[in-house]
């Protein structure tokens, strides 16, 4: 930022100068803000609005930051090709199959930006614990974390019935409205394959512990068994963020029979259910 400066009116020397210019006394002048500053600034505070809200679209962001719509794109554009946001398309729910809307959430460059101190510590944390009480203990560790997703999820999906396919659709609405820009597809199948084919394709275009999971796929594996539990049919993840995948992709069937047991205990997951033959893929 350009220093403060100061201005002095001339004053005349010659003899015949006018006695008002003569008197002329130094006038104070407010600091020169450069436009790079501000734009700076104004810059960061998108990005910061991106971090707390996203996934967000252009417009709500206008609406938080009280910028006008070509204002706000003009510096989610510039965040872009800077490489710190990112942009996820997220199907609109009961929109059909029209376009998906556009959200906005951090890269991971842009999360290192701001800072992700915090990632270093918990994972120095868990290889400190793998060291101590081995990998049963970190396994242990992220099933407790996502015990907290399923107490929470578990009201939402029972109330969408015993249809895995209304199932699905109610855990990928409670994983967007958890910041995991999550859609779900459904594909039936059709003559001459079998019905039993038939599925449904869940997606989430972003993971808050991507970086942890790419060293802890315990991680993966116990979100991927607590959708197990919540939809009640053996699912299977077929990619991974943390494995370098675009997005999670998770198969869940819909054509086949749902598990025996498909008791979600608001305390958490029960201590005793049949089996679950879900595998955690490895893009």
């Amino acid at each position: 930022m350009s220093s403060p400066v100061s201005v002095s009116a001339k004053r005349h020397s010659a003899a015949g100068a006018a006695p008002a210019a003569a008197s002329a006394v130094p006038v104070s002048v407010a600091p020169e803000v450069s436009v790079s500053d501000t734009e700076d600034r104004t810059r960061d505070r998108v990005l910061n609005a991106v971090l707390e809200h996203g996934p967000v679209s252009a417009a709500e962001l206008g609406e938080l930051l009280g910028f006008t719509p070509a204002a706000v794109r003009r510096h989610l554009d510039h965040l872009e090709r800077a490489g710190v946001i990112e942009v996820k398309r997220v199907a609109k729910a009961g929109a059909g199959a029209g376009r998906p809307a556009r959200r906005y959430v951090l890269s991971s460059q842009g999360q290192s930006k701001i800072g992700d101190d915090y990632l270093n510590i918990a994972g120095t944390a868990l290889r400190r614990l793998q060291e101590l009480a081995g990998n049963d203990a970190v396994r242990d560790f992220a099933v407790e974390r996502f015990a907290d997703m399923e107490q929470r999820y578990a009201p939402g999906i029972e109330a969408a019935g015993s249809d895995i396919t209304a199932r699905a659709m109610a855990l990928s609405k409670a994983l967007s409205r958890d910041g995991y820009v999550s859609s779900a597809a459904s594909i039936e199948s059709k003559a001459p394959l079998p019905a039993s084919l038939s599925s449904v394709q869940l997606c989430q275009g972003h993971c808050p512990i991507q970086h942890l999971a790419a060293d802890f796929p315990e991680f993966c594996d116990a979100e991927t068994e607590v959708f197990s539990r919540l939809l009640g049919v053996d699912v299977r993840r077929l990619s991974t963020l943390a494995r370098g995948g675009h997005v999670c992709t998770t198969h869940i069937p819909t054509g086949r029979p749902a598990m025996k047991e498909n008791t979600v205990s608001p305390d958490g997951p029960a201590a005793s259910r049949e089996e679950s033959n879900n595998q955690q893929g490895r893009p």
